[in-house]
């Protein structure tokens, strides 16, 4: 009886269940059976995968406290593409158990759900896939909350989620009405109407309407009860204010996210006090209270995490105070370490090279601004604007290492000659220091690599000959200790090179080099064996003096007299040289750098050194362009010298702001010599242009006059001829649109056209050339006629003419369209030898290959010398 009551016990159960897993019957066991098993099986399992995506995006995320940080925390990748798979498996967990709670549990029964938890798998859902960045089908699933379930208890969380999509997807506008709606609701709790003014905040933020979002993120930061976004949204408020210029309120704010201390992330925290110190008032703060503060946030222990912004800040504020050993000090701990944020190791590196330029080291700054690019995003105008400066200063080592060579020499050689061998000696002296510290530091490196090696073999021989005796080596001393008696005679002093070796180190090194023989202690035992040594060979002076040892030549003050110029034409060279390093200097310093300090002493030292008249007007204008930023005082008194001085300059005329009817503007200047270049009136433009570049010395416009000058060469003398033109246009002009032009073109074309040469191959293009002088039009207007007639009867070819100048002396009267050598022949000797065109001028018949290399490298009588068989 008892088994037939639990089989049918049995049945009615597994009955039971088969009726609660229906999701067709809308029973009050169906209902609660399905939200149960969705709720604490399905669900709780995606939101662990969810919780842990979340984290995991979290933990890789660096907020980027140069700008102001996004209201929300999450950053999503900008090229991520939706069509990707899904890079996060704990997101695409997530979506699974939604999707399967749904398709498994839902209860859909005459339009309406029946499980109560089916909203929170589509929440889930939605969260899931705007996590994993796929932004529209997110956008679906929180659509359909508000759809299907508008009396569900998400449905407020559900329109933030879906506004929060809606932002992603570039719909600010959609944003702020939906929100603006959403807040007139009287029965959101304060969590959410805190989400909700916060997601209004970056929409207008977004919108460039930032009074509207500071109103708004005060609200939030006001009603949030999470002690993370409080802190978040107060630190977001100060860089507002910041950006705005309202120091006290960004200060406020930002002491409101110190006050938090350990209630929130310590990041916040350590970047607060960062920003204020970058608000610091230098003239009317605290500075000691200053130190004081950021020396009791390195004592603590806690913010060790964060000495790189804290070394780094510190660094700021001396390097401010023109402390530069102290900046340098702890821009360099900064850099120790390793700090995980790329702009504040750029901005370490390019603070440390700005500290060099300043101190006019160059080279140093070249090398911080390298590694300053090599950190910062090359999207950025820092970047353009660091990587054009950092070209510049190519140019400025080049003009300062030209400028400090020259001046070295010229004051060496103006010395007197006693003040000029003491100088040497001077200098000698301070090389012999600098080379026997050097000498004294390798042989304590040797010393110690000779100790090293010693030490290891001799333990490794008495390891080896008693294993359990320990390695005889001093601890403190680290010196060696002999082998006792009971060693083998295999570990004897003498036996190991090792510490042989390092016995004569410390024997030559206590000692010196001494003579084998008797009291070798004894100092002047060595000039006693020298002297019985001279009289038993009876050697003479010379060849004592032999055996002495020899002086480097670097030690000796006529190796370095030996090397400085005695010619005045080039000492006068050397003069013109550094004199034109500090003039580009100047132009450098004042237009790529602004620094208008260091522009200026270049300059005035520059008219101190008495240059060539071509430069004294530009400096003295630049200067007086310097000074009416700097010292409008000392500006006019230039202008009243330029304009006393030198009252009929172009540059007097501007200055006195003389009619500009009757100042020739230099563009157009330049537009009419490039035209008569264009004419080829080649001899017409290089009688003027010395004469135009010297009028126009020290404006932009130089640079295209020089450039106008190279090709105007390079067509009159050839490729020699403009290559050395463009050189000049590159080297003096680096800086220029024309000099960077100038310097591509011998990089890449240069070589290409020296590498032209005359060709044997029978071309299908040749031409007849008939040489004549530039100065003979009667000539030319004959050849040009008779071959006029000649193409009106018998030009079957359709040739045709042209007039080409070649050098200053020579042209040529080109007849083209000729298909064949054997043709070009036959045609010049129909016009020299038909009495209808009789021309008399010896024809050169050449292949158009050949006539292009004749026309760059205006080598004509290479091609038509005697060819060697």
């Amino acid at each position: 009886m008892k088994k037939n009551t639990l089989k049918y016990c049995f049945f009615l159960g597994f009955l039971f269940f088969l009726i609660a897993c229906s999701t067709k019957n809308n029973t009050f066991v169906n209902r609660n059976s399905h939200a149960l098993s969705t709720k604490y099986n399905i669900l709780y399992n995606g939101g662990i995968g969810l919780d842990k995506g979340l984290k995991s995006i979290q933990n890789n995320n660096q907020d980027n406290f140069w700008k102001i940080l996004p209201i929300e925390k999450m950053q999503f990748d900008e090229n991520f593409s939706e069509g990707e798979k899904t890079k996060n498996p704990d997101f695409e967990l997530a979506e699974t158990k939604a999707t399967k709670a749904i398709q498994k549990h839902s209860m859909n029964i005459g339009g309406r759900e029946k499980n109560y938890q089916i909203d929170e798998a589509y929440l889930m859902l939605g969260k899931a896939r705007y996590y994993d960045q796929r932004f529209i089908p997110a956008l679906e699933a929180f659509n359909y909350i508000l759809y299907k379930y508008p009396n569900s208890s998400n449905i407020y969380t559900a329109k933030i989620w879906r506004e929060k999509t809606n932002m992603r997807l570039g719909n600010d506008a959609i944003v702020i009405k939906n929100i603006n709606l959403l807040l007139k609701k009287t029965d959101l709790d304060k969590q959410t109407f805190s989400d909700a003014n916060a997601l209004l905040a970056e929409a207008f933020l977004n919108t460039e309407e930032k009074d509207s979002a500071v109103a708004k993120l005060k609200i939030a930061e006001n009603f949030t009860r999470i002690n993370e976004d409080r802190a978040r949204y107060r630190f977001i408020l100060g860089q507002l204010y910041q950006e705005a210029g309202k120091r006290d309120s960004a200060i406020y704010f930002y002491n409101g996210v110190i006050d938090m201390n350990r209630k929130a992330d310590r990041k916040y925290m350590m970047h607060a006090y960062a920003k204020k110190a970058q608000m610091f008032d230098y003239e009317k703060d605290d500075h000691n209270l200053f130190i004081e503060a950021y020396n009791k946030l390195v004592e603590d222990r806690e913010n060790r995490p964060y000495y790189d912004i804290l070394f780094y800040e510190m660094g700021v504020f001396f390097d401010k105070n023109n402390e530069q050993k102290d900046a340098l000090e702890f821009y360099n701990h900064s850099l120790a370490r390793k700090s995980k944020d790329p702009y504040l190791v750029a901005s370490t590196y390019r603070n440390i090279g700005n500290m060099y330029f300043r101190n006019t080291d160059y080279t140093m700054a070249a090398k911080y601004y390298d590694s300053t690019l090599v950190k910062l995003n090359p999207k950025t105008r820092e970047f353009a604007l660091i990587e054009k400066n950092r070209k510049n200063l190519d140019n400025v080592i080049k003009y300062e290492g030209i400028a400090k060579r020259n001046d070295s020499i010229i004051k060496v050689y103006n010395l007197p000659a006693e003040e000029r061998k003491t100088y040497f000696e001077i200098y000698i002296a301070e090389l012999k220091k600098n080379d026997d510290a050097k000498k004294l530091a390798e042989e304590k490196e040797k010393e110690k690599l000779a100790n090293v090696q010693r030490n290891t073999d001799a333990n490794n021989i008495s390891s080896a000959i008693n294993p359990q005796q320990p390695n005889k080596t001093d601890l403190v001393s680290g010196a060696f200790n002999p082998p006792s008696g009971n060693d083998v005679a295999s570990t004897f002093y003498f036996y190991n090179p090792t510490t042989v070796a390092y016995g004569k180190l410390q024997f030559r090194k206590q000692w010196g080099n001494r003579v084998i023989g008797g009291n070798w202690r004894l100092a002047s035992s060595k000039s006693i064996i020298n002297t019985a040594l001279k009289d038993s060979l009876n050697i003479n002076q010379d060849s004592i003096n032999a055996l002495q040892p020899e002086i480097p030549e670097k030690y000796t003050t006529a190796f370095y007299e030996n090397k400085i110029p005695t010619s005045p034409t080039v000492m006068d060279s050397i003069g013109k040289e550094r004199n034109f390093a500090y003039y580009q200097l100047g132009l450098i310093y004042k237009e790529k750098f602004k620094e208008y300090k260091l522009a200026s002493d270049k300059l005035e030292q520059l008219l101190q050194n008495k240059p060539e008249e071509k430069l004294i007007l530009p400096s003295m204008y630049n200067l007086y362009k310097i000074y009416q930023i700097t010292n409008p005082a000392r500006a006019e008194r230039i202008k009243s010298d330029i304009i006393g001085n030198y009252p009929t300059s172009r540059y007097a005329q501007i200055l006195n702001n003389a009619n500009s009817d009757d100042l020739v503007s230099a563009d157009k200047e330049y537009k009419k010599w490039f035209k008569l270049y264009e004419e080829e009136k080649f001899d017409e433009v290089l009688n003027n242009i010395d004469n135009l570049i010297n009028q126009y010395a020290g404006e932009d416009i130089v640079s295209k006059f020089e450039l106008l000058k190279a090709n105007t060469l390079g067509k009159v003398e050839g490729l020699a001829a403009y290559k050395k033109g463009l050189e000049t246009v590159a080297d003096n002009y680096p800086n220029s649109e024309e000099g960077k032009s100038a310097r591509e073109i011998l990089e890449k074309q240069i070589p290409d056209l020296e590498k032209l040469d005359f060709t044997a191959v029978d071309g299908k293009n040749w031409k007849i050339l008939y040489p004549v002088s530039n100065n003979d039009a009667k000539t030319v207007k004959k050849i040009e006629e008779a071959i006029k007639v000649y193409m009106l009867v018998e030009n079957y070819e359709r040739l045709t003419t042209s007039f080409d100048k070649y050098n200053k002396t020579e042209s040529f009267v080109v007849i083209h369209g000729l298909k064949s050598e054997a043709y070009a022949k036959d045609v010049s000797g129909v016009l020299r030898e038909d009495k209808k065109y009789k021309i008399s001028n010896m024809p050169i018949i050449i292949s158009s290959d050949n006539y292009k290399v004749i026309q760059i490298k205006k080598n004509l009588d290479v091609y038509l010398a005697p060819k060697t068989p």
